[in-house]
């Protein structure tokens, strides 16, 4: 265990900077003290003498000039007392970081404009510069910074050459590790079948990306100065053509494939329910047969069609639970807060951490479960300020998941697409919040009404896995089988209002937000209606008796 002693010298008494990271040193495994402000050199010299330490952390932040002598005064005590060996930091302001770097005693110097991740970085030992490799994949790129997650935007403006001018400035900033490219609609279902596209479509949705070039463009576009990873949602049609076409040519950090949906079900693709099931199945296969993460973003759809909350659950075991049958090794599994716009914080997290508790189970020495935060869409309001406010309360609210990635969302977006400047200043907004969120923040997760509703929602999710398991009762594994599952929303166990109408769905559920969370509703009787009245009622329309179902919870 190294020792780090740390104080302010001159007449310095500005600590917080300080006693910040000491704290973050205390976490990463180090042996810290504080021995406080104003030190003088001999006092700090007489304390290495007995403490022998292997780093020493000073902190000036008043005046520069009278810095000088101070540290001329230490360099000559240094040499004098042989202590070169010791690994010097100094923090303070840029022009007194200046003077540090002048005096040639330290090897580390913070000039107050590092974000948390970077202090973490150089405890870790892994401090990167533009002379190293970033870590270049998933799995590397989050152990190399957490409990600090990495930072994901999405990206797809209206050309080519302004997506890639995009990505160089935002590689620049140094603000993210993930750029997700958003390829426009026509890409996505007709990449491989371009004379099928309709062309005043193009750019709806997304950058108009034709060629294996113009995404070889973009990830070019990208090496430089941090090197974030790239990342593409998935096609909606020749999917797993589209998948290799991804691997070779922006290296994909992880796939995104949903279960039910770019189908006949939300019309994002001409592939009928049963089909698209299983071919999403065989993409999670192929990324797993190749170590490459997986992320089904599948759970979120069910809510922003305003399911209600429990079938947003039951459905996040469902995702993760098939990942694992297909073989993925590495999930990626995405929690979108605020969705519906209306649900309270206190029921969000509630609803978030039933999911968690559900998908981690799943977890074995195969299947590692990554957490991924994001603000749902919706919430957003046009006015940019207001918005602004709305990016950092939904992240600060996400963080008490303690994510591995969180996917900033731009403030703008209920405006305008994000741009490179709006992107930057969105990932700046989440680092301010994640810097107060590491002084240290309160524990929501513990909150007894958040606990109540999660053990709630756990226990109606399980009904309805359990409702899904017993229309197969000749299937090896009725979870994961196209046939079952596409039953399941053909009957309403998994429904949503707005599939009204919609034939591959019954499309009969209605919903509303009572008290900041979102149940089953009966319109006729002004009423909420348990979990227990809904899968009994369904299941006797298929001659199956719920007792059975509903005694095992």
């Amino acid at each position: 265990m190294k020792k780090i002693l740390a104080c302010t010298i001159g007449n310095c008494v500005h600590v917080a900077g300080t006693m910040n990271f000491l704290s973050l040193a205390e976490d990463e495994g180090y042996d810290t003290e504080f021995l406080g402000i104003g030190i003088s050199v001999d006092e700090l010299i007489e304390n290495i003498n007995r403490k022998k330490p292997d780093i020493v952390a000073l902190s000036y932040r008043l005046t520069p000039e009278p810095l000088i002598e101070i540290l001329d005064e230490l360099k000559d005590k240094i040499e004098k007392e042989n202590l070169q060996a010791i690994s010097w930091l100094f923090g303070g302001t840029e022009p007194t970081g200046k003077i540090a770097e002048s005096s040639n005693i330290f090897s580390k110097i913070f000039y107050g404009t590092e974000d948390i991740d970077e202090v973490i970085l150089y405890l870790k030992g892994k401090e990167y510069s533009v002379y190293e490799n970033y870590p270049r994949d998933l799995i590397s790129r989050i152990n190399s910074k957490y409990p600090y997650p990495i930072l994901r935007h999405h990206l797809g403006l209206s050309t080519v050459e302004d997506t890639v001018t995009a990505i160089e400035k935002i590689a620049d900033s140094k603000v993210l590790d993930v750029i997700s490219i958003a390829p426009d609609q026509n890409a996505q279902e007709f990449f491989f079948d371009q004379d099928k596209m309709d062309r005043r479509l193009d750019s709806a949705g997304g950058v108009p990306l034709r060629t294996e070039d113009d995404f070889r463009r973009l990830y070019e576009a990208a090496q430089r100065g941090n090197y974030p990873l790239l990342r593409s949602y998935s096609g909606t049609k020749n999917i797993i053509r589209f998948s290799e076409m991804l691997h070779d040519t922006i290296d994909n950090a992880w796939c995104a494939v949903p279960l039910f949906w770019y189908s006949e079900l939300d019309r994002r693709g001409p592939r009928k329910l049963r089909d698209a099931i299983y071919e999403n199945q065989q993409v999670m296969k192929w990324h797993g047969e190749r170590n490459i993460p997986v992320e089904v973003n599948d759970p979120h759809h069910w809510s922003l069609r305003d399911a209600h909350d429990a079938i947003g659950v039951a459905d996040a075991y469902l995702a993760a639970y098939n990942a694992k049958k297909m073989g993925v090794k590495d999930y990626v599994a995405q929690y979108m807060f605020n969705v519906p716009a209306f649900i309270s914080p206190e029921k969000d997290l509630a609803k978030m951490l039933a999911k968690i508790e559900l998908v981690e189970g799943l977890e074995d020495e195969d299947f590692r479960v990554y957490r991924q935060a994001r603000a749902g869409l919706a919430s957003f309001p046009a006015d940019l300020n207001q918005a602004k406010g709305q990016l950092a309360a939904s992240a600060y609210l996400a963080m008490a998941i303690k994510p591995h990635i969180y996917h900033v969302v731009g403030f703008c977006e209920a405006h305008h697409a994000a741009t490179a400047e709006d992107v930057i200043e969105s990932a700046k907004i989440v680092r301010g919040v994640l810097k107060n969120e590491f002084l240290g923040s309160v524990d929501m997760t513990r909150d007894k009404n958040v606990q109540r509703r999660k053990n709630e929602l756990i226990r109606e999710a399980n009904m309805i896995i359990n409702a899904i398991r017993s229309l197969g009762p000749n299937s090896k594994d009725p979870l994961a089988d196209p046939d079952v599952l596409t039953k399941a929303v053909k009957i309403g166990i998994l429904d949503a209002p707005h599939l009204k109408g919609n034939k591959a769905c019954k499309g009969t559920l209605n919903t509303r937000v009572l008290n900041g969370a979102m149940y089953a509703y009966d319109n006729k009787n002004k009423k909420v209606i348990t979990e227990e009245e809904r899968i009994s009622k369904i299941l006797k329309e298929q001659n199956i008796q719920p007792e059975s179902i509903l005694n095992v919870i």
